[in-house]
């Protein structure tokens, strides 16, 4: 890709429905898409795990001549960016950017709700990292959040069984142990984005007036905001409508999963990684 895609990352599929709304929202940039799914998933592994596969695809991608990176992966937002974007993007290059999907969720999810109380629904690292306890309460300290880790729900959607007994189970398992825990949540963040294929077995169990937050459409809404606001990078993407998908584990097994996330065919290409 000659010009210079916008790149996009998850530690496996989840993170191509956020692509997915992202190009929905602007259909006329490049995208270099990238899954570690021969690493995958990042949600139980160590802080310093996760920050060095995370650095290392940034790297990667830096070296397609992305200069804008979303980590469309709560994990790698929760455990790695902070870092990368105070002490490493110094020493790489200050002229490129990485994003993550939990500020731009955190300024918003306060809207949504009528009682003030959440509930966050995500994988065992993004709970345990406190990072949306800590970005909600500067946006909306009155709110209330209450968190659950749902470890077993992304295996459950890359195993596609959604419509089994077991799946059925699980979803209700933690969404029950949500509600006990409060009994005034008015409204779910899925913070994990696997979770949106789970969405018609969430809805089966949760009051229909309830609302469940999905983070693809605030993230591209959030996307096309920062780039308005820095023409500069704007300037720099490339605007040819071309979306390249890359994995590091099987490109056959990622094209017959990644289909499933993204909506439309998928072909990708192999990625070899050194660790």
């Amino acid at each position: 890709m000659s010009n210079k895609p916008i790149g996009v990352f998850d530690s496996g599929y989840g993170g191509l429905t956020i692509l997915r709304e992202i190009v929905d929202t602007l259909p006329e940039y490049d995208y270099l898409y990238l899954g570690d799914n021969a690493r995958a998933p990042y949600g139980n592994r160590s802080f310093e795990t996760v920050y060095e596969f995370t650095l290392e695809c940034i790297q990667w991608f830096f070296s397609q001549g992305c200069d804008l990176v979303i980590l469309a992966c709560n994990t790698a937002s929760a455990k790695a960016l902070r870092t990368i974007q105070q002490n490493d993007l110094p020493l790489i290059n200050t002229e490129k950017r990485v994003l993550g999907v939990i500020r731009p969720t955190s300024e918003v999810i306060g809207q949504y709700s009528h009682t003030g109380h959440v509930g966050v629904m995500g994988t065992v690292g993004t709970v345990q990292s406190g990072s949306y306890l800590l970005e909600i309460a500067k946006f909306f300290p009155e709110l209330k959040v209450t968190q659950e880790a749902c470890p077993e729900w992304v295996d459950l959607v890359e195993r596609n069984a959604f419509d089994t007994p077991e799946a059925d189970a699980l979803v209700k398992k933690h969404i029950d142990h949500l509600l006990t825990a409060d009994a005034g949540i008015d409204t779910i963040l899925l913070a994990c984005t696997h979770y949106p294929l789970l969405l018609p077995l969430i809805s089966r169990h949760i009051p229909d007036n309830m609302k469940v937050i999905s983070q693809g459409t605030i993230v591209a809404a959030s996307l096309k905001e920062y780039l308005q606001r820095h023409p500069e990078m704007d300037a720099r993407c490339g605007k040819s409508g071309n979306i390249k998908f890359v994995t590091t584990g099987s490109t056959a097994e990622f094209d017959s999963h990644a289909s499933i996330f993204f909506g439309k065919n998928v072909v990708s290409e192999g990625l070899k990684l050194n660790k």
